[in-house]
């Protein structure tokens, strides 16, 4: 932190230029948390929204087409189709358009308009499926879409592309990043289950005694039932999960349990589980741009606030650290923001009240 005695702040550039934004992604900061973090524990965040998309998924989107692209299930000029929350589809719509593919995605009319405009505004179509019908339901939708007409199934609640990015990439920075440093745990939440469990390959044999968290909603602890997913062939969901009941941790936990976490499951890969109250993602979210400056959305809130309250029963000098998957400004329609009036507050009015001139009539 800067004191009035320290230098003035100086950049001096990264030393190289990019060919292409899709080259941008990955190497996010971990930055530690000042003024939130009980006494005695230190709390990181790994702040997804750095990527060029604005979330996690950028990364999962680049794996996607590349590892397609070098397969040749992906070719030039193909539609690609997929069913997405929202970041998955805003992270596949810039690299499809860098790459020059189009674009077509399936989403529950729940999610978050600027979601949808986003993805539009990067070149894509996006094809809103019905509330009732949940995750499965958009999921269904892409699926009926790409056998209909030929186009590229992304797929990832199921590709091997996405795991192995994580692997490859995001376990990778942390160890680097905490290379030769403590570093006792590890939280995140689940959506695809591409950051458990691409983490806990590479985690549980670099850094076995490094701790993972798996966060899941309270209301929808799909994991914790116990329950198993029923699987089409191919491993996708063959229908919604019964422990599923709607919740706002959007991009958190669809109303399946993927494939791909199902990985992190079997291996063992986390040593805990929690749950996590939407009303709690939505607090914390906003702790963290009120106290510490980092805009970030619901998911990341809940994150948070699970790796606080592990923080506050660890003995002193426990280091943590929280995934955040995304960036705030992606959730300004949903109930993140309702606590922020368009108007001015009574506080403010009183503000501008303390001078006579400029005054709003």
């Amino acid at each position: 932190m800067n004191t009035p005695d320290s230098p003035s702040r100086t950049t001096s550039g990264r030393g190289r230029t990019y060919d292409s934004v899709v080259d941008t992604i990955g190497n996010t900061p971990v930055i530690r948390i000042n003024r939130l973090a009980p006494d005695g524990v230190e709390i990181y965040v790994k702040f997804e929204a750095m990527n060029p998309g604005g979330s996690v998924k950028d990364r999962l989107a680049i794996s996607i087409v590349e590892e397609a692209e070098r397969s040749g299930a992906l070719k030039p000029g193909q539609t690609v189709i997929e069913a997405t929350s929202g970041n998955t589809g805003i992270g596949l719509a810039m690299v499809c358009a860098a790459k020059g593919y189009p674009l077509v995605v399936t989403m529950a009319e729940t999610f978050s308009v600027e979601r949808r405009q986003l993805m539009r505004m990067l070149g894509a179509r996006v094809v809103l499926t019905p509330k009732a019908q949940g995750g499965h339901g958009m999921y269904m939708k892409a699926r009926e879409l790409a056998d209909t007409h030929g186009w590229f199934w992304a797929g990832q609640f199921e590709t091997e592309a996405n795991a192995r990015i994580h692997a490859n990439t995001t376990a990778r920075e942390i160890l680097a990043d905490f290379d030769g440093r403590r570093l006792d745990m590890i939280v995140t939440g689940y959506g695809t289950g591409g950051t458990a469990s691409g983490l806990g390959r590479v985690l549980r044999k670099e850094r076995p005694d490094l701790k993972i968290v798996l966060c899941e909603p309270a209301n929808a602890a799909l994991v914790a039932s116990g329950v198993p997913q029923d699987r089409a062939a191919d491993g996708g969901p063959a229908t919604g999960h019964p422990a599923f009941v709607p919740h706002p941790i959007q991009g958190w936990t669809p109303n399946f349990i993927p494939l791909v976490l199902q990985e992190a499951i079997d291996g063992g890969y986390y040593d805990a589980l929690v749950d996590v109250s939407g009303t709690d993602g939505m607090i914390w979210a906003r702790e963290l741009a009120a106290k510490e400056g980092i805009l970030t959305g619901i998911s990341a809130g809940a994150t948070f606030a699970a790796a606080l309250a592990q923080a506050r029963a660890a003995e002193p000098g426990t280091v943590i650290l929280a995934m955040l998957p995304d960036t705030g400004e992606r959730y300004l329609s949903t109930p993140l923001f309702e606590v922020f009036p368009p108007t001015m507050s009574a506080e403010e009015e009183e503000i501008s009240a303390s001078t006579p001139g400029y005054q709003m009539g």
